[in-house]
């Protein structure tokens, strides 16, 4: 006589929370997987390799160099402007780079969700984790460019720790309210692109906010970009933090965050049926 083997209901409404923290730690390894994973794809079958992520922010910061610090005479608040210009670059593509690659992750992740059960939110997750390998070259390539100038990075540079995780979070939560967008319409991630060249002209990261009139200072620190990246530049070259501005944009990144996670986890039940 064959024994009954029992039926276990695994329903996406039942988690704890929006984010259920002790079902991400226990499945800390499938994140580790999924981030390694994305790492290698990106990679994988590439003539430079790594060096892409040496070439993006470097390349960026000569062309701005040229039109923007050379013909155009953008200030750079005593800064050399290429320094000044790569320092605003550096966070804004680990962004950009994050919320994009979080975006298309749950459809390329169509074949594994409709497969077996794991927290959802690990797909998004893992690309922004992924994300931060460009990150941590490029920033060695931001040495290099203080010592041609002769800058040595400020003790403050320990504030990067903090500022750097605050970035992941805004990243985090556009990219998975854009990825649970994606699901149901899919010319987001097209969209994506788009979206993101004109956040970076509205963001100050080949210009300093000194710039913008004083009256629309207010507003343009609801961008959670607009905090952050100054605080990039304050910490390396050890001048003093705008906490008003910083504060501002990192409650504005903690909001949008706050609202992603509940859009995802909102439409994360028809994820399998839909993708």
């Amino acid at each position: 006589m064959e024994r009954a083997v029992p039926w276990v209901v695994i329903d996406a409404a039942t988690g704890g929370g929006v984010v259920n923290l002790r079902e991400l730690w226990h499945y800390r390894d499938l994140l580790y997987f999924l981030t390694w994973r994305d790492i290698a794809v990106r990679y994988k079958q590439t003539a430079l390799g790594v060096l892409w992520a040496i070439l993006q922010p470097l390349l960026s910061m000569v062309v701005f160099t040229i039109f923007l610090g050379r013909l155009a005479g953008v200030p750079s608040d005593g800064v050399p402007y290429p320094i000044f210009c790569y320092l605003g670059l550096l966070p804004w593509m680990y962004f950009s780079g994050a919320v994009a690659r979080s975006g298309a992750s749950v459809v390329g992740s169509a074949n594994l969700l409709t497969r077996v059960y794991f927290p959802r939110v690990l797909v998004p997750l893992s690309a922004t984790l992924s994300a931060l390998v460009d990150f941590a070259i490029a920033f060695a390539v931001l040495g290099c460019l203080m010592g041609w100038y002769g800058i040595r990075p400020a003790l403050s540079v320990v504030l990067l720790v903090p500022v750097a995780a605050l970035t992941a979070v805004a990243a985090t939560g556009i990219g998975m309210w854009l990825a649970a967008l994606n699901v149901r319409y899919r010319d987001v991630q097209y969209a994506i692109p788009f979206l993101m060249q004109l956040w970076m002209f509205a963001t100050p990261v080949v210009y300093p906010t000194s710039i913008v009139p004083e009256r629309w200072r207010p507003l343009f620190a609801l961008n959670p970009m607009t905090g952050i990246i100054e605080a990039y530049r304050a910490a390396v070259l050890g001048r003093p933090l705008d906490w008003s501005t910083l504060g501002v944009s990192a409650l504005s990144a903690v909001l949008l965050a706050a609202v992603g996670a509940w859009q995802f986890h909102r439409m994360e039940r028809t994820f399998a049926d839909v993708v």
